[in-house]
């Protein structure tokens, strides 16, 4: 493990800073960190939030003070090794690729010399570690993509993105949670909900699940749409071999 930061964000939250990089290892010293903060019991603890390369900490500064807190934090890194992190769970989402629901497969494609069937394909092939949510509610930026489709963001970006839209940016892909505007090149798009207000659990993804694409048919799509639309859609879970 190298040096950890603790990095004072306002006057009640404490960014802990594993690293300065983008990876599955630093993921899951934070995953460990986190659990280890949560059975802790330190006192003052508001809210965990973890990021591509640290832990967000709030806390209640009447209760506990930055400087005790942080010693607090120093007694806990010694045991993440020891700290069993559950096997991470993997999340299909199904997505209808190309046409109106992914009008720039063809641009992906034409960047990478491959044909559209081989952009899915490779999309679908893999497994995405969520790493954070973030930007709007539910997004979730995912690590894992092939550089073999990576493609630069558009150069004008849209007004409105629908919601669902899946997309892909550089050599990061993602799905838009709601409506808004956006500059990732559209290659399909999910009938499920990333975020619904109106759901026990407004957002359906969280920081260390996987997500593996699922190509559907437009038939299927719909099928789903409805399901979701009445609440009786099945979702498909599993956990990731380790």
């Amino acid at each position: 493990m190298g040096k950890i930061r603790y990095l004072a964000a306002g006057d009640s939250s404490v960014s802990v800073e594993f690293g300065n990089e983008i990876s599955p290892e630093i993921n899951r010293q934070i995953r460990a960190f986190k659990i280890a903060v949560e059975k802790s019991g330190i006192p003052g603890i508001v809210e965990t939030v973890p990021t591509y390369r640290s832990l967000l900490v709030n806390y209640r500064p009447e209760v506990i003070r930055f400087q005790e807190l942080t010693k607090e934090f120093e007694g806990l890194m010694g045991s993440l090794g020891s700290i069993v992190i559950p096997p991470p769970e993997v999340i299909e989402i199904p997505v209808l690729y190309g046409g109106e629901m992914g009008p720039d497969i063809e641009n992906v494609a034409k960047h990478n010399h491959k044909t559209v069937d081989e952009v899915i394909k490779i999309h679908t092939s893999k497994k995405y570690l969520i790493y954070m949510l973030g930007f709007i509610a539910g997004f979730p930026y995912l690590g894992g993509m092939s550089k073999e489709i990576a493609t630069p963001r558009l150069t004008s970006p849209r007004v409105k993105i629908e919601g669902g839209s899946v997309g892909i940016a550089g050599e990061q892909t993602g799905i838009y949670p709601v409506a808004s505007p956006g500059g990732w090149q559209l290659i399909g798009r999910t009938p499920l909900k990333l975020y619904d207000a109106d759901r026990e659990e407004p957002i359906l993804l969280s920081a260390g699940q996987y997500i593996k694409f699922r190509s559907v048919t437009e038939k299927e799509y719909r099928e789903i749409e409805k399901q979701v639309a009445d609440s009786t859609y099945q979702y498909v879970k599993y956990a990731k071999e380790v």
